[in-house]
């Protein structure tokens, strides 16, 4: 959102006309809050660095990646862009947002539910909104993040928008986790969900200095509209969106509080004119509960993810929120990638620890019930057929890895 969505400087009247209207406030050509008269007004260079920070994180992992020099070890497909070497893309078909492998995204710290859960990598929910599937992605979530991101550090500095943005981050990674436990999860939309979130709140904890109010609202429910309906497409991760939204929203309550008009003004009254309070009681109340909604929050959902409780256990219908919850044979046999040189030369033979077991554990997490071990059953034999005569090869797999997977992987059946 532009800055000019939310806030007016409709300025303090006084004898030197509107001139004044224009200096410290928060932008003249707004239409819809009084200004401040004795606001700060910041220079914007957090949100910029984060944007940097994602964009090299980004290129270093593409040239980690090196689609060229693994191809042989893929099992289809063909690197995209193959004129930029080892920056070029991943097959289509394995990732269809031109980025890297699912393969490096967790070697750079993809969030996932079995490494953070069982492999004791809390890190994870953190590094997984500094990286991104593909450059789609990237640019979609780095425009975002521009266009709302530099607004609110204007207003509110560098310190409260970067506190917003990092533990939105961290929230949607966690309710991501405990919900969604078959697929990898990258990117900063939790975060970005986190400055809508903000926003709003601001809006409402900020309610009695806005002069157009219904005008403000309907700006800003439009633009949350239009991104949660995002959420609709396949593959997007809800459970992160939700979860950093209603992180920012409380923490809106407690960041981003704009003292009343009467208070900004005190210093030009005549003595012995009352004087206004800082803030409103609403306000103080709703920094409270909010303060308490975060700590117990945050508090509770650490506590189950990391006693490894499925959310979904105890919410039957949240399933639905997200189609990232669906499974495909994309999703499963791209955990071999980790396997890749074991398939292909049948040495050395994976460990129980070792990046190809760890893929192996991660799937045989996702298969939580009989269908899903049957769908499984059928993506592996689909892998197997496909890529005789390492059949024997990816059949022994769990095996090597001290797995049983509920069904029995036989080379020489259909």
């Amino acid at each position: 959102m532009s800055r000019e969505d939310i806030e007016r400087g409709g300025g303090v009247k006084s004898s030197g006309g509107s001139s004044n209207s224009n200096r410290n406030g928060y932008l003249s050509t707004s239409t819809y809050v009084i200004e401040d008269a004795e606001a700060h007004y910041w220079t914007s260079w957090l949100v910029p660095m984060f944007v940097v920070a994602n964009i090299v994180v980004f290129i270093v992992m593409m040239y980690i990646n090196n689609c060229p020099k693994h191809l042989h070890t893929r099992f289809e497909g063909k690197c995209v862009a193959r004129f930029l070497g080892r920056f070029s893309f991943e097959p289509l078909k394995d990732n269809p947002l031109f980025g890297p492998s699912s393969a490096t995204l967790q070697r750079f710290g993809a969030l996932e539910w079995t490494k953070v859960v069982h492999k004791h990598q809390g890190w994870r929910l953190i590094s997984c909104f500094w990286l991104h599937a593909g450059i789609i992605h990237l640019l979609a979530n780095m425009l975002s993040l521009v266009f709302i991101g530099i607004r609110l550090e204007q207003q509110f500095g560098f310190v409260r928008v970067g506190i917003v943005y990092l533990l939105s981050g961290f929230g949607g990674s966690v309710l991501s986790s405990l919900f969604i436990r078959n697929n990898i999860s990258v990117g900063a939309s939790g975060a970005l969900f986190g400055l809508l979130g903000a926003m709003l709140s601001e809006l409402i904890t900020n309610w009695s200095i806005y002069t157009n109010k219904a005008a403000a609202l309907f700006t800003l429910l439009v633009i949350t509209a239009i991104n949660l309906a995002i959420g609709i497409l396949p593959h997007v991760d809800n459970f992160a969106h939700i979860g950093g939204f209603l992180s920012g929203f409380l923490l809106g309550f407690v960041l981003l509080l704009r003292s009343q008009y009467g208070w900004q003004g005190r210093r030009n009254l005549p003595s012995g004119v009352g004087v206004k309070s800082k803030l409103k009681a609403y306000q103080y109340a709703l920094w409270l509960v909010s303060v308490a909604l975060l700590i117990v929050g945050f508090t509770v959902a650490l506590v189950m993810l990391f006693k490894g409780e499925n959310g979904n256990d105890h919410c039957h219908w949240c399933h639905y929120l997200s189609l990232a919850a669906d499974v495909d044979c994309t999703t499963v046999t791209g955990f071999f990638t980790a396997c890749s040189t074991f398939i292909t030369h049948g040495t050395p033979d994976p460990l129980p620890g070792s990046p190809c077991c760890d893929s192996m554990v991660s799937l045989n997490m996702i298969a939580e019930s009989g269908n899903d071990r049957r769908f499984n059953c059928q993506c592996f034999m689909a892998l197997i057929t496909t890529n005789n005569p390492n059949a024997t090869a990816i059949a022994t797999l769990p095996g090597f890895c001290g797995l049983s997977l509920g069904f029995i992987l036989d080379p020489d059946t259909d």
